[in-house]
């Protein structure tokens, strides 16, 4: 790796906006055994995902145990796990979305202090795709809200501590509500035939769940909240187990029973199809010092909304900077499509983005993978947002995730996936979503509709 002579951890790359700059350091796998103790929790799935499903690894995930491979590799991997994703179906642990809970009369209030959208339109046995900021504006976590009952509130919640935050958000707020984390425990079914193993298991009903729609229901004798949602792209639909630690394998296994019977599997879930969904992951493509604005997420602060809600303020102050012309970030996050050999792993670190004008190194690759459709790699990662302008006259909310950019970068892969070893691999500013969400988005969805109308006019 290049980098200064201070330190291998701290490179080049500016990250003076940053209190804890990303460690950089390009160091490979450890090789390390991850350790079974008491201090990283197991789901209710665990003996199912790790035992029976035979999940051969693991990370950590809000203090959980996560399955992160469910394919041996020499049986094709990750990618054959992204086959059965994309052309079948699949089920996924994803019992560390752990379930926050705001209840009582102020659930609401509380709720919109906390975060950006309005938590008034949302509707009961509705929910939303929400983030919660700091006061400097610098994204804490982006859960799914759901609001199963109009005086509660449930936060699955990504990859970060939420409760104790809420809690303290509350002491001297005299808000009327308990926050506490309870035992329900999510499962996601993704794929195209992901409404057929739903029907199996809860009858036809199921099929009339509205994109982030809910619904209640029983699988096996055991109560079961169903939404439309997913971590995926494709299709797809998350069962959130109630009184998990009692009924998961009462639910798991009718479930699994359909899904394998649709030629289906368990599999980690799907980060190298999320990826060409554009969708964002904490801790890999932001977190606590991360601007909604630095990551495409402009469209969740909104310009009316009447509360003085955490981190308005400063990100208020940010929008109008953007639109003024100004950019107040040294660095935004884009899409590129890479050169090298396919990626078919996760990647252990950050990899680093150089300008092949000067071979300065510039920023760093957060989510890399192999795309099959795209017959490329692409990737999500941060570059100097005075680069981006210059090659867009447009303010830099949203714009370079529209339309491919004439603008052109090397990324340092690990020799492995280097077209010559030592050297970096050319890469191309692209838009974002590579490829398509089978339920895009609002914003994704309001792009569509007008791309049809221009064309219709045309």
């Amino acid at each position: 790796m290049s980098g200064n002579d201070e330190h291998p951890n701290y490179p080049s790359v500016d990250q003076s906006d940053r209190v804890v700059p990303r460690n950089l350091r390009q160091s490979g796998d450890p090789g390390i055994q991850m350790l079974v103790s008491t201090r990283v929790r197991k789901s209710p799935f665990f003996h199912k995902s790790f035992g029976e499903e035979g999940a051969w690894r693991c990370t950590v995930y809000n203090r959980l145990y996560h399955p992160r491979g469910l394919v041996e590799p020499e049986d094709g991997g990750a990618m054959a796990e992204y086959e059965a994703l994309t052309e079948r179906v699949t089920l996924w642990d994803v019992a560390v979305e752990r379930q926050i809970r705001v209840k009582g009369p102020d659930a609401e209030a509380l709720t919109n202090k906390v975060i950006t959208r309005d938590a008034r339109e949302i509707e009961t046995m509705n929910g939303k795709y929400v983030i919660l900021c700091n006061e400097d504006g610098g994204i804490l976590n982006d859960p799914v809200l759901l609001r199963p009952e109009e005086d509660e509130f449930w936060f699955s919640i990504s990859d970060s501590t939420l409760m104790q935050w809420l809690q303290g958000v509350n002491v001297g707020m005299d808000y009327d509500v308990e926050i506490d984390e309870i035992d329900v425990a999510p499962m996601q079914i993704q794929g195209p035939l992901s409404e057929d193993v739903m029907i199996d298991v809860v009858g036809e009903s199921v099929s009339d769940i509205p994109y982030y729609g809910l619904m209640e229901a029983e699988i096996n004798g055991a109560e079961v909240l169903i939404s439309q949602t997913g971590f995926s792209g494709e299709k797809g639909f998350e069962i959130y187990v109630k009184d998990a630690s009692k009924h998961a394998e009462r639910v798991w296994d009718p479930v699994l029973g359909s899904v394998k019977d649709h030629g289906g599997m368990q599999i980690a879930p799907g980060h190298h199809r999320r990826i060409a969904a554009g969708i964002l992951s904490w801790g890999q493509d932001m977190d606590h010092e991360t601007s909604p604005f630095q990551v495409n997420l402009g469209y969740q602060v909104p310009d009316d909304k009447d509360v003085d809600y955490i981190g308005k303020e400063a990100l208020e102050a940010q929008k109008e900077q953007i639109e003024n012309g100004e950019y107040p970030f040294n660095h935004k996050l884009i899409g590129l499509k890479m050169a090298g050999e396919p990626i078919r792993e996760y990647a252990p670190d950050f990899w680093l983005i150089s300008d092949p004008e000067t071979g300065d190194e510039v920023g760093y690759l957060t989510s890399p993978w192999y795309n099959p459709e795209l017959e490329t790699n692409i990737g999500m990662g941060f570059v100097p947002a005075e680069m981006l302008q210059e090659a867009t006259d447009a303010p830099l909310n949203d714009k370079i995730y529209e339309e491919d950019l004439d603008l052109e970068f090397e990324v340092h892969l690990p020799d492995e996936y280097a077209e010559e070893p030592g050297e970096p691999v050319f890469a191309t500013v692209a838009k974002v979503p590579f490829k398509e969400s089978v339920n895009p988005s609002a914003r994704e969805q309001a792009k569509l509709n007008a791309k049809q109308e221009a064309q219709q006019n045309d």
